[in-house]
């Protein structure tokens, strides 16, 4: 075939050992990917169980396989729409290895970092803020889809406004309920109603947040050719493999639990009582839902914690704006602190080889041995269900339901 050059095939071989380090490396970032996803679902857990736990209707250590499950259930059902948006964050000429590896590395970082300290910031801003800072990096301003950048930036206001305000109203109707029925506020079936909104914000959770690994995976696989758009241009074709891994991924993450921030969500922003659990699920459920529909990758993060704010305020019990100032505060920083980090780490990866090498592999080794440091040294399920108010203290009569801004939760 080569005939009697050695040159051809010292060519040939050298490209085959090119294309299998190149493989192998996109198996390595999609790995990494995954890790992000898996990290979604801890950070983002107490999205979907700090209500039912906080209200003792389900017990804790039931909650994140609950959760997890309608996780992954969404695989099943949901399409492609918020991963195709987040697909095209990045212009597919500039979505190399270094910059989707850079992006990752960013969020990650950001979602350990505020997990450790039981901060409810965004992982899907996290990952967005790294895929813009990776990309400015790499192409400057013409690197990014600003379109779909505004998406996300809309979504910053739009959905915790949204939560929040239909919480507060969601709260008058259950009041209105009670005022028929006399039930008290803790009573089985707004309990019960709490468990299957609970199902709904945790399908909703799995929908929107694991499509944004599968966006970033399929930007991948599309700037190395191992995918494309579709006929019309417009919409980025991702595999089905992408799809279950990435449903795969954040369910196990769910299922591993973040009681950090499940504590700080159930237990910290305001006192809830089954009547108000229920409040925060349906504001949270309906943005999360309205916005998935739509192919906007809101922050479930956002939506929830603005419904268990807005249920506070409309119960009467009030929020800590202490704990609400410090969580809007990370929200405000999470894109550009993550895209900072991005754009440090996609610097380090230009470095002459070795000492890219060196530097990468010393920040990532560093930073992971810091991460599971952390994940054997943080709180669990018993701790947190010490926290909760006990059943006599929930088990009140109906309250009357008069706003009411300054408050705290049980857990100060």
């Amino acid at each position: 075939m080569y005939g009697n050059n050695p040159l051809s095939k010292h060519t040939v071989n050298s490209r085959r050992a090119s294309l299998d380090w190149f493989l192998i490396a996109i198996i390595l970032v999609v790995a990494l990917a995954l890790i992000f996803d898996f990290t979604n679902g801890f950070h983002d857990a107490a999205n979907a169980v700090a209500t039912v736990v906080a209200t003792r209707a389900l017990p804790a250590k039931w909650a994140p396989p609950f959760s997890a499950f309608f996780n992954f259930a969404a695989f099943f059902i949901v399409g492609t729409a918020v991963a195709n948006t987040v697909a095209k964050t990045v212009n597919a000429e500039k979505a190399t290895l270094a910059v989707i590896f850079s992006a990752l590395f960013a969020a990650i970082a950001w979602n350990y970092i505020t997990w450790a300290v039981g901060m409810p910031s965004s992982s899907s801003h996290a990952i967005i803020g790294g895929l813009v800072g990776a990309g400015l990096a790499a192409g400057g301003l013409s690197a990014i889809d600003w379109g779909s950048v505004s998406k996300a930036a809309i979504g910053i206001i739009a959905s915790p406004v949204v939560a929040l305000s239909i919480a507060f109203l969601a709260v008058y109707l259950v009041g209105l309920v009670q005022r028929i029925t006399k039930w008290h506020d803790n009573h089985p079936v707004f309990k019960g109603t709490q468990v299957v909104s609970a199902a709904a914000l945790s399908f909703g959770h799995g929908a929107n947040d694991a499509q944004k690994t599968m966006g970033v995976i399929a930007a991948l696989l599309l700037g190395a050719g191992y995918t494309s758009m579709d006929e019309t241009g417009s919409t980025v074709i991702v595999p089905t493999w992408v799809a279950f891994a990435a449903y795969s991924a954040i369910a196990l993450g769910t299922l591993w639990g973040g009681w950090k921030i499940i504590e700080t969500m159930g237990l910290r922003l305001t006192t809830l009582y089954a009547n108000t659990g229920v409040a925060a699920n349906i504001g949270a459920v309906t943005a999360i839902f309205g916005a998935t529909s739509i192919g906007m990758p809101i922050s479930t993060t956002h939506a929830a914690a603005s419904s268990v704010v807005g249920a506070g305020i409309g119960s009467g019990k009030g929020a800590n704006w202490k704990v609400v100032g410090e969580m809007v505060l990370a929200w405000v920083v999470t894109i550009p602190l993550a895209g900072s980090l991005a754009f440090g780490m996609y610097y380090l990866t230009r470095l002459p080889t070795v000492l890219a090498w060196i530097a990468v592999g010393g920040v990532t080794i560093a930073f992971a041995a810091w991460a599971l440091w952390a994940m054997f040294h943080t709180i669990h399920a018993s701790d947190v269900e010490r926290e909760i108010l006990p059943e006599d203290q929930l088990d009140d009569g109906p309250d009357p339901m008069h706003p009411h801004l300054k408050g705290h939760g049980p857990v100060e």
